[in-house]
């Protein structure tokens, strides 16, 4: 046990070197809270864009402030590099790579499998990796594991290996890196206790689990429980459009009950890195199991048709003006995932673009985090928020709730509006479809 009681104790010290391996939302900001914390930190990229931002102290990132940057990296604390020969000289590996689905919705896990390969051929005694990509159960010990393992070396003797998911909440003022609880499993117990460690340097709770298939389990139980959720409440949404009910009106009421309810609110769809994602995970791996997750793969189905449904509604409005969707123009506002962020990753908003368009429908967008997006081939530039711009275009459309947008500007102006998120509550009612 000498090499662990090394690394906690070069952990312990701030002597430890700490990697990064994928700089993106999720390893950027947890780069730079080691890099915070004392530790000299590198990051491993293969996209020399970011490389070479990073190490012009220049953030990407909107969690990460460009000064905080600047100034860890003046300081010679944090550096990327696209040399992957320097995983030699790291104490800690963390892989935060992506894991997007393929077009099957079964897991695509060969992100993870390039870092891993990147690794181990330069593992050395006594190195910690830990995997923070969400994932399903079993990746660590199945994948990852015999990947790294090497005839004469034992696993929580010669090297450490965990999973410890990450909970990156993007653009959430309240709860970032160093303040939401880690969780952490390892393969074994000596590599759980490494793990613990590294993350308690820079985390204010650290939770051990039993195994790794706990820690996996755990990130896809907490998203696929969002996912659910959100698909009951837009089924609830779409049932209470046919009866002619205001579904706000209803959950505002019920989440007045101080127990045994917790509201969610309907919308134009899922979107962002995990809950479009993460039960599409569990669900694939409870069919290698023998088990279908019915209930999971129903939340996934009602959440999908949510875009056509905004659509419908968007008929709707413009048949009130005696209008068709062809020919007719429309402004989205909003295209990133979720209100105040600049991440258009899985965002319904683009899946409406697309339906619209398909229609016949003159498209646009407004969103003052994003200035263009890649839409049916092209480049479409965002349309600067302004009343000249509501006035000009047949339909409105809300698809994500900035907080910066001018709601009462849009009830003034807008001839007939669509409106998927409830931000003009209490403003007008006439010629507004909600959903």
């Amino acid at each position: 046990m000498a090499a662990a009681r090394a690394i906690e104790e070069r952990l312990k010290r701030r002597t430890a070197r700490i990697g990064v391996i994928g700089l993106g939302y999720v390893g950027l900001p947890l780069a730079a809270e080691f890099a915070k914390a004392g530790f000299r930190v590198t990051g491993f990229e293969i996209d020399e864009k970011r490389v070479a931002e990073l190490n012009r102290g220049r953030s990407y990132i909107q969690d990460v402030p460009t000064r905080e940057v600047r100034q860890l990296v003046r300081e010679g604390r944090l550096r990327g590099t696209l040399d992957f020969d320097e995983l030699r000289k790291m104490d800690a590996v963390d892989i935060c790579v992506p894991t997007p689905l393929r077009k099957t919705k079964d897991p695509d896990v060969s992100f993870i499998l390039a870092a891993v390969r990147e690794i181990a051929p330069r593992l050395q005694r006594g190195q910690l990796v830990v995997l923070e990509s969400t994932t399903y159960p079993g990746t660590t010990d199945e994948l990852v594991l015999p990947l790294l393992q090497r005839d004469s070396w034992k696993i929580g003797r010669d090297f450490y290996l965990a999973f410890s998911p990450e909970r990156v909440d993007p653009g959430n003022p309240t709860y970032q890196t160093h303040n939401i609880p880690k969780v952490v499993g390892g393969v074994t117990p000596a590599c759980s206790r490494a793990a613990v460690a590294l993350y308690a340097t820079v985390v204010d709770r650290v939770v051990p689990v039993a195994s790794t298939q706990v820690a996996e389990m755990v990130k896809l139980l907490e998203n696929t429980f969002r996912s659910v959720n959100i698909g009951l409440v837009n089924e609830i949404a779409l049932m209470c459009d046919k009866m002619k009910i205001n579904v706000w009106e209803v959950i505002d009421a019920a989440a007045t009950k101080p127990f045994g309810f917790m509201p969610f609110y309907p919308g134009p769809g899922l979107g962002g890195h995990c809950i479009p994602i993460d039960p599409f995970y569990l669900s694939w791996k409870a069919r290698q199991s023998g088990f279908e997750a019915r209930f999971i793969e129903l939340a996934g189905q009602v959440n999908g048709s949510m875009p056509y449904h905004v659509v419908q509604r968007v008929r709707e409005a413009l048949n009130s003006q005696r209008k068709s969707v062809r020919g007719s123009r429309v402004l989205v506002l909003g295209v990133a995932y979720k209100a105040d962020i600049d991440d258009v990753r899985e965002s319904p908003s683009l899946d409406i673009l697309d339906l619209l368009e398909q229609e016949g429908a003159k498209v646009g967008f407004s969103d003052p985090y994003i200035d263009t997006v890649r839409h049916a081939g092209r480049v479409l530039h965002s349309t600067p928020f302004r009343p000249s711009a509501l006035r000009s275009v047949d339909c409105v459309v809300i698809a994500t709730a900035h907080k910066v947008f001018d709601y009462a500007q849009v009830a003034k102006h807008a001839k007939t509006i669509v409106d998927s998120r409830n931000a003009l509550k209490g403003r007008r009612t006439r010629g507004v479809f909600r959903l």
